[in-house]
């Protein structure tokens, strides 16, 4: 026993001592607020992460369907508008609490669903983000290997390769003739493993720049990541659009002008286009609906709440728009140039590299693939696609699960290694299955955004009691029923159920047209239902804290004591005083 007790001890992440077993399962360093001198998040940090999360693969991917579908180039940008324009007040009202009381996701779940309660919640959200990981993985996996292409045209026939993959040759094509670009071509992933490993190194950091690293916790440390991650994050939205509207521009030049690109016709009309551009909108939703859930993770770290509000209201859907027209131009391009659409900008790149190409074509197209690079992968703190929507998240969802064990590095490393192991490019086969993916996911997290959400704004209005939230005691806020609120869970059920019937027929199973309809509107129907029937069942059995006024206020007085995770205990106002038990919690 000495020796597991060792192991044990050594796989631990850093915590204050003598805290029992369940005080190290509700917190640890990362869990608790953040500290006054993290908060450094000014507005035209909002405005540049939003710039820089916004110009990756994925967002011209989604576009890229619609044209693919039949859509005209200002049919297709409707839906842009109309999709983001309406995810973006959601994103705001859920990214409230994070930056009033700097907590993130894990933690403010935990008002609404429990203290045990929003542990499925944090877990759904970080499966979610793991696969994420993967699929921007595999999407800078095909920047790297267009990159790679143009550095070296005779990258597809590199025999040496055979002595690096004997067994991989052999189980591929036994005693054949090798050529290396089986090892490189849109079947086999071995590029997607150059983004993952730079994922990891980048992984490295994000705790240095959180401040929590426990390999060198030092300040200097968290210091100067946070000022490179900052600066080079204002540098992203810049070195952006630079390749993407240089690729527009090529792409126009190739086409032999803009006519050809934005006369093509629509190949939809009637019901067909109306539902086509229904489905469109919320496939931009659902693009975004786990960073509207998540919310929080990033507004925690906002100097003023105001920092995070006014700058991504107006950021987020103007620069979605921005970038998805350039992505739509350059979809319908393809069209004009090769006869067919392409819906993946890479798969449009590498064309360019066919036929003998010059050196200044190869530059032109190491030059944007390695834009894209950067774009999907990021680097070290809240830094643009797959760092900051996906890596950062699986960090935080991941050390509420298991906060004994599991700090942001940690986090970011399973979710490298897990988005591997799910084999993203299965879903980034066609444009059918990937839409089909974010619709599927909607479902569940339009739902718990919906409880959230009521919890916030309707329930307590603005109540907050943060002593609580790292509180197990019976009477607590957050303790409900033995840590479980079964209003959200009955809530978040009914949320699900309405478009249950709907998923299946995703699935390939018949089912009436008004249930394809209502899964179609998932976001809406999923968000509405949830929130109404928690608002339901807070009016028949009303809740510890409920108030009857909206004032953002933390009851407890709670404030943050650097480097204690006990200083939870040191806070005056006993709240079990405040508000009344429900029966049922008694």
């Amino acid at each position: 026993m000495g020796l597991i007790n060792r192991i044990v001890q050594g796989l631990e992440v850093t915590h204050e001592p003598n805290l029992t077993l369940t005080e190290q399962l509700i917190t640890n360093d990362d869990l608790l607020p953040v500290e006054p001198e993290k908060r450094t998040w000014r507005g035209y940090n909002y405005v540049a992460f939003w710039m820089a999360d916004m110009f990756n693969i994925n967002m011209w991917v989604i576009v890229s369907s619609m044209i693919q579908i039949g859509m005209s180039w200002w049919q297709a940008w409707i839906c842009v508008w109309l999709g983001y324009g309406i995810t973006t007040p959601f994103l705001v009202l859920n990214a409230r609490p994070g930056a009033v009381f700097h907590v993130t996701f894990p933690i403010v779940n935990r008002t609404s669903f429990g203290m045990f309660g929003s542990l499925w919640c944090v877990f759904n959200r970080a499966a979610m983000a793991c696969i994420w990981y993967g699929v921007q993985a595999n999407i800078g996996g095909s920047c790297v290997l267009v990159m790679l292409r143009a550095m070296w045209p005779s990258i597809n026939d590199l025999r040496a390769l055979h002595l690096m993959f004997p067994v991989y040759i052999q189980l591929r094509l036994g005693n054949s003739k090798f050529n290396a670009s089986v090892l490189w071509n849109e079947h086999s992933r071995f590029h997607v493993l150059l983004p993952l490993l730079a994922h990891f190194a980048a992984g490295y950091l994000v705790p240095c720049a959180q401040g929590v690293s426990e390999l060198n916790p030092s300040y200097e440390c968290g210091h100067r990541a946070t000022f490179l991650s900052r600066h080079f994050f204002l540098a992203i939205p810049i070195l952006m659009p630079m390749a993407s509207i240089t690729f527009l521009i090529w792409c126009v030049v190739k086409a032999h002008g803009i006519g050809p690109i934005v006369h093509q016709p629509s190949k939809l009309h009637g019901s067909k286009l109306a539902w086509a551009m229904v489905v469109s909108s919320m496939s931009c939703i659902a693009n975004k609906v786990t960073l509207v859930t998540n919310a929080p993770d990033f507004a925690s770290r906002a100097r003023t709440p105001s920092a995070a509000l006014y700058p991504q209201l107006f950021t987020f859907p103007l620069t979605a728009s921005f970038v998805c027209l350039i992505g739509i131009l350059v979809s319908s391009s393809s069209q004009a140039i090769y006869g067919t659409v392409i819906w993946s900008p890479m798969q449009l790149l590498g064309n360019f590299l066919n036929d003998n190409p010059s050196n200044a074509t190869r530059f032109g197209v190491w030059f944007i693939s390695a834009s894209f690079v950067i774009a999907q992968m990021g680097c070290v703190k809240y830094n643009v696609t797959n760092i900051s929507a996906n890596s950062v998240s699986a960090g935080c969802d991941l050390t509420a699960l298991f906060p004994r064990f599991i700090n942001f590095r940690r986090g970011g490393y399973i979710a490298a290694a897990v988005g591997l192991a799910m084999c993203p490019w299965n879903i980034m086969k066609n444009s059918n299955e990937f839409t089909s993916y974010l619709s599927a996911y909607t479902v569940f997290q339009s739902s718990i955004a919906g409880v959230m959400v009521t919890e916030y704004y309707i329930i307590r209005k603005g109540h907050y009691n943060v002593k609580d939230l790292y509180n197990i005691e019976k009477g607590s806020w957050y303790w409900y029923t033995y840590g479980i609120n079964f209003r959200a869970y009955t809530a978040y059920i009914a949320g699900i159920l309405i478009n249950v019937v709907g998923f299946a027929g995703a699935t390939g199973r018949i089912v009436p047209l008004a249930a394809t309809r209502i899964y179609e509107l998932s976001f809406f129907t999923g968000f509405g239902v949830s929130a109404l029937v928690y608002w339901a069942l807070n009016r028949a059995f009303p809740v510890v804290g409920a108030a009857d006024t909206f004032k953002e206020i933390d009851v407890s007085g709670y404030e943050y004591e650097a480097g204690s995770s006990t200083g939870l205990e040191e806070t005056a106002i006993d709240t079990k005083d405040v508000g009344s038990e429900t029966a049922s919690e008694k």
